[in-house]
């Protein structure tokens, strides 16, 4: 098979690596980015904080935002993940069987863990979340649930009770690996500590009014938050030797560069804040500084020359 070959080759197709492509579009480098289309945010009906955008629809995001990458028209998307990346001996990376990419952009994001609770399809994204900063504001003056079981959860919980009149940590059945200090925090805090089992999650999409405990009791609340495990999506970046901190994330430098010449990251693979407009500012960072570094050198034949190095004339 012929391989296309371009300047970068972005793989994800989130808020991060849309902000790339689009810079690198700018740019006028030929990009091909690979969509797997496994969002993160897929069923969150809302999302808050993106300044000119709140609250904002994800899907809707994003779907905005593949339009006016696309505007730009060396940017190509193809509806599909990236299988395999190797590095060359040139320092090109072949990407799967039918690209050459002079430089990588890596945005897959992470994967999150769910909990094992009968109704959490139904009510994910619109009652029950993962993140207490994206969506702590709308569970103001409520009675909230924090399911989770590992000691960070204090942290959490409490971080809950800037805005819930009420935050009841459940382990949902695993004993709270918190030591007694973890406990006598919670407790300090007015934040009781259950390990019971969660059964199912109460009322209809949008209504949440409770959660069913193992033995029949029910546990007034009106929004779930959780913390069980999110795993960054590394497999690319360890296959190609990128540096990964001890959280699991790929190192990368304040210009969104890893350890590996010609790869660049972003978005919530990389340490820092996982919001979406952070996600979005990553990825214009890398996306321009990985456009600077064409300058003074051979592009891809899919692209314009590029500007003469810094401080050439």
């Amino acid at each position: 098979m012929t391989r296309l070959e371009v300047d970068v080759v972005v793989v994800g197709g989130g808020p991060s690596g849309l902000a790339a492509a689009s810079w690198l579009g700018r740019y006028r480098r030929s990009v091909v980015v690979l969509d797997s289309q496994e969002y993160r945010a897929a069923k969150v009906e809302r999302s808050h904080g993106y300044l000119g955008r709140d609250p904002q629809v994800p899907l809707d995001l994003l779907a905005t935002g593949r339009e006016e990458v696309l505007a730009y028209p060396t940017v190509e998307m193809r509806q599909r993940p990236a299988s395999t990346v190797v590095r060359r001996d040139d320092g090109r990376f072949d990407v799967d069987d039918d690209l050459i990419a002079y430089r990588l952009v890596l945005a897959c994001g992470v994967k999150d863990a769910f909990p094992a609770v009968a109704g959490f399809d139904e009510h994910y994204g619109a009652s029950v979340f993962h993140c207490p900063s994206c969506d702590g504001y709308e569970a103001r003056d409520r009675h909230l649930i924090a399911l989770g079981w590992d000691p960070h959860l204090v942290g959490f919980a409490e971080t809950l009770k800037n805005w819930a009149a009420s935050v009841t940590v459940v382990t949902n059945g695993v004993r709270f690996q918190g030591d007694e200090s973890c406990r006598a925090e919670l407790a300090e805090h007015d934040i009781d500590l259950l390990e019971r089992d969660v059964v199912r999650f109460l009322g209809s999409r949008g209504d949440l009014t409770g959660v069913e405990l193992d033995g029949g009791e029910v546990l007034e609340a009106s929004m779930v938050l959780f913390s069980v495990a999110h795993r960054p999506r590394t497999e690319l970046a360890e296959a190609l030797g990128c540096e990964i901190d001890e959280d699991g994330h790929v190192a990368v430098n304040s210009k969104g560069l890893t350890s590996v010449p010609g790869v660049y990251a972003a978005g919530d693979l990389t340490p820092g804040l996982q919001l979406v407009s952070v996600a979005a500012a990553s990825g214009v960072v890398a996306g321009v500084a990985c456009a600077h570094s064409f300058f003074g050198t051979q592009g891809a034949p899919t692209s314009p020359e590029p500007a003469p190095a810094t401080g050439q004339h």
